[in-house]
């Protein structure tokens, strides 16, 4: 027996050595050409609009950095291919970028116009309608692009093609992370107005327009408001005519995607195309994946859907092939596509989030599912969970710094809705389309998901799901995240050693990171933020913190703010402009101690300390009243806040040290930050 052992002994080594070496002249990354392809162009696309919109950071660049290290670090097979089209899909996308941009900026000027378009989508509010318009003309001259118009109004449906003449403005170009900004151009709204009078000229012949028109009317027109407007959120996306409050609790609950027509809404259609059509054998996909296009038109092609559309497309063009299904190269061939078509849809958090998801199960489900089976966790369950939090990790940073929190609940309310969603949504396309074709009986029909969509509504307002964390910013962070995350998954070979100091270094690196964006320990951290016409302004040291606002931030904007910068209590708000009392109606909802303006006033709010003076001080911050501008002292430099018409020496805002030099002036005259001056 030891004769045996002794002539195993090297077999077993000689093969464990070989397994080394042929791992070793392995690359880092597969080479999968759709890949590289979509992260070179997502490369491309993405830094080209954060530099030529002035938000580029150094860390905008790290994933680029390390991509590249991945691939020169052992450029054998595929490597040099890889890199040829990366760079060659990353200088497209930024063509593209590039062209885009440009078309945005070209067209109309503004002024007074005669406007005919058709009403892409609606949603009334307050006696009002907040419409998008397409197929534009001004003047009686056709114009590219979209308008986005209130009328005083409810009577305006999709489809609809309305006259109206009124004052046309440009939507700006995005600067410096506006965020109303960066929304309009991503979705290509060029133009805005008010009418107060329009006519309806006629009906678009678009058969998807005419659709959504018929089922948002069936729907108000047979159920209650509330529950009509989550129905046609299912159903179509658009959610702007939910309840307010309602849609808050969704989003801080992290559930919102049910009512965004996410990939999980085509998925559920195409499954159930397949079975309905799975007589056909391998051709079902071919009438499956055509419904799931039709409904991606009704819903106006949201980006979600044409991601889950292109990716069924692929998985049903895989099994049509007999060929082997990847879902990394799906969700690349479907990005690439999506970005070659519109490369601003990076901008939009639906872009980010449902790649990111995909990006997520692809990356982590696969390892977390086996992890979960080793202890003896059933396959159906280990599955679903490691998908929840493959999805959940990806998508963090994205969350954060689309909507400034983290949803307390949302894993535990997706474990329930996700398996939910297919039981009231396939049952409400049943009803509405039974609804649709005989409306003597559409209130019959409507009953059951009325049914279900009020006990939805009842369990929210039962219970309280807004527990978020919030007021913080990842800055750099979410990008060390992200890269921390694609390099610790499985997809990318490392070794033992290599991988646990890869995760001690990114580790280190996302707590620096939280720290340095965060916390303040000496000097004085300026933020300023711009949001439509509205500016503020966050003044934090390590012992207090003042938030400065004009006369045209609205609550909303201060919140989304703070939620993103700012957890705790205000010291004050000290208000400039000349409308000081609309921006007191804002300073005294935000949570603060106080607050400022430059000549007392009274107020109806009792609870709130509104106090007047042309001088305050604050720790080591010392303010003074110039006008409608306000001057803060602090670490021997002056920094002076004017968010007026009026430039302050061509600056809105602008430092200057103690000697008199100017220390920072911007063309725009906002600074976005400044820390430790």
């Amino acid at each position: 027996m030891s004769a045996v052992g002794v002539q195993e002994l090297p077999a077993r080594d000689t093969s464990d050595q070989s397994a080394r070496r042929k791992a070793r002249r392995l690359p880092r990354i597969n080479f999968r050409p759709l890949l590289f392809a979509a992260v070179g162009c997502v490369t491309g696309v993405y830094l080209y609009l954060r530099i030529a919109f002035g938000g580029f950071v150094p860390s905008d660049a790290l994933f680029v950095a390390v991509f590249c290290a991945l691939l020169v670090l052992r450029p054998k097979r595929g490597a040099i291919a890889a890199a040829i089209l990366f760079i060659a899909f990353a200088g497209l996308g930024a063509g593209l970028a590039h062209w885009e941009r440009s078309r945005f900026a070209a067209g109309m000027p503004e002024g007074e116009y005669a406007v005919t378009g058709t009403v892409q989508s609606a949603a009334v509010q307050n006696g009002r309608t907040t419409a998008t318009l397409v197929s534009l003309t001004l003047d009686g001259t056709p114009v590219a692009g979209k308008m986005s118009v209130t009328f005083a109004s409810e009577e305006v449906a999709p489809a609809d093609i309305v006259s109206f003449t009124a004052a046309v403005g440009r939507s700006p170009l995005p600067d410096n992370g506006d965020v109303s900004a960066e929304y309009a151009y991503a979705n290509g709204v060029r133009y805005t107005a008010s009418a107060g009078e329009f006519s309806v000229t006629g009906r678009s012949a678009n058969p998807f327009l005419r659709l959504n028109a018929a089922l948002r009317g069936v729907l108000y027109e047979n159920m209650d408001s509330d529950s009509a407007g989550v129905a046609y959120a299912l159903l179509t996306g658009n959610s702007r005519g939910m309840d307010g409050s309602f849609l808050a609790e969704t989003r801080t609950g992290g559930i919102a995607h049910a009512f965004a027509v996410s990939g999980l809404h085509i998925g559920i259609l195409y499954a159930a195309a397949m079975f309905l059509f799975r007589p056909l054998r391998r051709y079902a996909f071919l009438p499956a994946i055509a419904l799931a296009a039709c409904y991606s038109a009704l819903c106006a092609f949201t980006v979600s859907s044409v991601r889950a559309v292109l990716m069924c497309a692929a998985l049903g063009g895989s099994r049509f092939f007999g060929r082997k299904y990847d879902l990394l190269s799906s969700v690349s061939f479907a990005g690439l596509v999506t970005l070659l078509i519109a490369p601003a849809q990076i901008f939009t958090a639906g872009f980010r989030l449902s790649y990111g998801a995909v990006l997520g199960l692809a990356l982590f489900s696969g390892g977390f599912s086996r992890g979960l089976r080793r202890l003896h966790v059933p396959v159906f369950l280990a599955n679903y969970l490691a998908a929840s939090a493959a999805v959940q990790i990806f998508t963090f940073p994205v969350m954060a710094e689309a909507f400034g929190y983290i949803s307390v609940w949302g894993m535990l309310l997706n474990f329930f809705v996700i398996p939910a969603l297919p039981v009231l949504f396939l049952p409400l396309i049943v009803c509405a389309l039974f609804a649709l074709c005989i409306p003597a009986a559409a209130s019959v029909f409507l009953a059951l998901p009325t049914g279900m969509i009020a006990a939805l509504l009842f369990v929210f307002s039962a219970a309280d799901f807004s527990a978020v964390l919030t007021g913080f910013s990842l800055g750099a962070g979410g990008a060390v995240w992200l890269v921390g995350t694609v390099i610790l998954s499985g997809r990318v070979r490392l070794g033992t050693l290599a991988r646990g100091v890869a995760a001690g270094t990114l580790c280190i690196a996302f707590i620096a990171c939280m720290v340095w964006e965060n916390a303040v320990f000496s000097g004085c951290k300026i933020v300023v933020y711009e949001h439509g016409q509205g500016a503020c302004a966050l003044v934090r040291t390590s012992d207090c913190a003042v938030l400065v606002i004009d006369d045209d931030i609205s609550l909303s904007a201060c919140e989304d703010f703070l939620m993103r910068t700012y957890g705790g209590e205000l010291d004050a708000v000290a208000v400039t402009g000349e409308n000081t009392a609309r921006a007191v109606n804002v300073a005294a909802f935000l949570p603060a101690r106080e607050v400022r303006v430059r000549t007392s006033q009274e107020t109806g709010f009792r609870e709130t300390n509104v106090l007047g003076g042309v001088r305050f001080e604050y720790g080591g911050l010392s303010f003074r009243y110039e006008g409608n501008a306000l001057t803060l002292s602090a670490e021997g430099v002056l920094v002076k806040f004017d968010f007026s018409d009026e430039r302050a020496f061509g600056a809105d805002l602008f430092v200057q040290t103690g000697d008199g030099d100017l220390k920072y002036l911007l063309k725009n005259g906002i600074i976005r930050e400044i820390k430790g001056i």
